[in-house]
């Protein structure tokens, strides 16, 4: 494959999910920058290995596979690493957060999910376990099926089924009072 063709591949196959990458990663990160990051080794990887991926076949869900499989080595790595700690650096930034400029800092994936789920859906998804987590952006938020789920984290369907039930049981119990107050009502409790 010439260099043309990949460029070609590339930028009609893959750039198309760059904003999804970013998206998902924010959520196995937790940090948009940490975020970018993996975005930025996501499509390096992909690029690297263009001549692996099967046109016509389903690019984002190799394209996920890649971040997560990027996020999961990086994890071990640096689980690996003693922490670093620079002292001056921590005292700044206590200083900093007393004296109140981080205090006052704009979440910027709050910003970008604005539009698309409240803040209290977000901090919910935010609180499940890496692997509920996965599971429910996966399905509910990019659409994949449970086989391509599979796929894409390396288990069972059984075991992707189980992760979202358990994740939608979660978000149920922490989002009940929020949706009560929206003026929701269970309709399933007898009365």
């Amino acid at each position: 494959m010439n260099r043309n063709e990949k460029e070609k591949i590339f930028k009609e196959e893959i750039l198309p999910y760059a904003d999804a990458l970013l998206t998902f990663g924010y959520h196995l990160t937790l940090y948009d920058s940490s975020a970018e990051d993996l975005v930025q080794i996501t499509l390096e990887k992909a690029w690297r290995n263009i001549e692996k991926y099967q046109l016509g076949t389903n690019a984002k869900a190799w394209l996920f596979t890649i971040m997560r499989n990027a996020f999961i080595n990086d994890y071990r790595k640096k689980a690996k690493q003693p922490t670093v700690i620079d002292i001056d650096e921590a005292i700044i930034n206590t200083d900093e957060e007393n004296n109140g400029p981080l205090s006052s800092y704009v979440d910027l994936r709050e910003e970008m999910l604005e539009n698309l789920m409240g803040d209290e859906i977000t901090e919910a998804i935010n609180s499940l376990a890496i692997d509920n987590r996965t599971a429910i952006l996966l399905c509910d938020v990019e659409g994949f099926t449970y086989e391509e789920i599979a796929k894409i984290t390396k288990v069972p369907v059984g075991t992707v089924r189980s992760r979202l039930h358990r994740a939608r049981n979660q978000l149920k119990q922490k989002l009940k009072e929020y949706a009560e107050n929206l003026g929701y009502k269970d309709n399933r409790t007898n009365s």
